[in-house]
C-alpha cells in the first residue's frame, strides 16, 4: 500500500510540477533541469516498488526492450509527423507489466528519440505526456485487456491527452504562464493533428494487441514476468 501511494505521489504529483516548475522558472535550461529532475525521480520510484515487490530482474530488460522498440518505431515514421506507434507499445507494455513500467517506457522514449529529433524545452512535456500515457493505461490494465473496444477507444483519448499536453507546454513557454484565450488557438490550431494523432493511435493499438499480447502472455506463462491476469488463459501456447 505504502509502495502505491509513493507511485501515486512521484508520477502523478511530483514530476508533472518538476515539468511545469522547470518551463516558468527556468526557461532556455528547462530541458536540462526538468529532464535530469524526471529521470532521477522516476528511477528513485522504481526502484522503490521494485524493492517492495516480487518481481524478477527481467522486468528490468523488458523496459530497456520496449523503450528501444518505441524508439525505433518514432524514428522509422519520422516522416508522419503525426503517426507514430510508440503510444500503442507504451499502452500495450503499461498494461502487461504495470504502471510505472508504463511511465518509464514512455519517458525514455521520449527521452531518447529526441537525440535524434532534437532536445529542447518540448522533452520534459513529452516525457509526462508518453509517461502518463503508459501510467494510466496500466492502472485501467485489469478492464483494457479484456475490452478491445474499451482499448482502442482509450487510445483515442490518449491521443487527444497527449496532444492537449503539448498545447500547454507551448503556451507556458510563450507566456510564462496559462492564457485561457491562447490556449484555445493552439487547441483548434492543432486539431487536425490532434485527430491524426488519436486515429493513428487506434489504428497501432489495432494492428499490435494481438501479436504483442500473445508475446507478453507467453512471458507470464513461462517466466512469471508481467502482471497480467489473464496471461495464463487457455489462449496463450503452451
Amino acid at each position: 500500500m505504502k509502495a502505491r501511494v509513493i507511485s501515486l505521489c512521484v508520477f502523478l504529483l511530483c514530476i508533472p510540477a518538476v515539468c511545469v516548475t522547470g518551463m516558468v522558472f527556468f526557461k532556455e535550461r528547462s530541458v536540462s533541469f526538468s529532464c535530469i529532475s524526471v529521470v532521477i525521480l522516476m528511477i528513485a520510484a522504481y526502484l522503490y516498488i521494485y524493492e517492495k515487490k516480487s518481481s524478477p530482474a527481467a522486468e528490468l530488460v523488458i523496459i530497456a526492450l520496449m523503450s528501444a522498440l518505441s524508439v525505433v518505431g518514432r524514428i522509422v515514421f519520422a516522416f508522419l509527423p503525426s503517426l507514430k506507434p510508440c503510444s500503442a507499445i507504451i499502452i500495450l507494455t503499461a498494461i502487461y507489466f504495470g504502471r510505472e513500467t508504463g511511465f518509464m517506457v514512455g519517458a525514455f522514449t521520449a527521452l531518447v528519440s529526441n537525440f535524434y529529433f532534437g532536445q529542447g524545452g518540448w522533452t520534459p512535456f513529452q516525457m509526462l505526456a508518453w509517461g502518463l500515457t503508459g501510467y494510466f493505461a496500466g492502472m485501467l490494465g485489469k478492464w483494457l485487456v479484456k475490452n478491445r473496444i474499451l482499448l482502442l477507444v482509450y487510445g483515442a483519448v490518449i491521443g487527444v491527452f497527449f496532444s492537449l499536453l503539448m498545447d500547454l507546454y507551448t503556451c507556458l513557454w510563450t507566456d510564462g504562464k496559462i492564457i485561457f484565450s491562447r490556449y484555445l488557438a493552439l487547441i483548434s490550431s492543432a486539431a487536425w493533428v490532434t485527430v491524426t494523432y488519436a486515429v493513428s493511435n487506434v489504428i497501432f493499438l489495432a494492428l499490435f494487441m494481438q501479436p504483442l499480447g500473445r508475446i507478453f502472455k507467453r512471458l507470464r506463462v513461462k517466466y512469471g514476468i508481467g502482471t497480467n491476469p489473464l496471461a495464463s488463459e487457455s489462449d496463450t501456447e503452451k
